[in-house]
């Protein structure tokens, strides 16, 4: 996929939605990983919508509320909408445990595209997550809303509807090299 005005809006948007934003734990700025998302995409051949849907696919879930579907359906386009609200936790109330319940549940629904944006997230998450690991070790989940193990056994579902739900999935043999290097900690 080239570079396209479509493309570039949404990259101005979510640098607008995430500018206060930092990774977990990180000092890094959040709009980090919704770029890697849109770069892995493009990377897997992925097109236009797809691209701009994973460059926005944490705009809703963390604008506390300031960022709506609707809003994203009127800039971009419903199909872009669709695969936003697709990969995004419906109800942050919820408890941890909860919420990632219906999302991996919600996975079996999704259309290829949204799986895609889905796997490129969990994706780039992953990688992240094995380079903390490698700097830090164990103490990098200080930082996250749930232990080891129960991060462990998220992906390891995820990776697992993500194949159940399309096995042809381009980016699956990244998935399951990244989740056996994580399953090594």
């Amino acid at each position: 996929m080239i570079y396209t005005i479509k493309i570039q809006k949404a990259i101005d948007f979510a640098i607008w939605v995430h500018r206060e934003q930092k990774r977990k734990g990180k000092e890094t700025p959040y709009i980090v990983h919704p770029l890697s998302v849109g770069l892995i995409l493009a990377r897997a051949g992925a097109g236009e919508d797809v691209i701009v849907a994973g460059i926005l696919h944490d705009t809703i879930e963390d604008s506390h509320g300031k960022v709506r579907r609707e809003y994203i359906e009127q800039e971009f386009g419903n199909r872009v909408a669709q695969m936003v609200n697709d990969v995004t936790e419906q109800d942050k109330s919820l408890p941890w445990e909860e919420r990632k319940r219906l999302a991996l549940e919600h996975v079996a629904q999704m259309s290829k595209d949204s799986l895609l944006v889905k796997s490129a997230d969990v994706l780039h998450n992953m990688t992240d997550l094995l380079q903390d690991l490698e700097r830090e070790g164990d103490s990098v989940f200080e930082h996250f809303n749930a232990p080891k193990d129960k991060q462990f056994e998220r992906y390891t579902n995820l990776v697992k509807a993500l194949e159940n739900t399309w096995p042809e999935n381009p980016l699956l043999p990244e998935l399951k090299e990244n989740l056996k290097n994580l399953l090594k900690y």
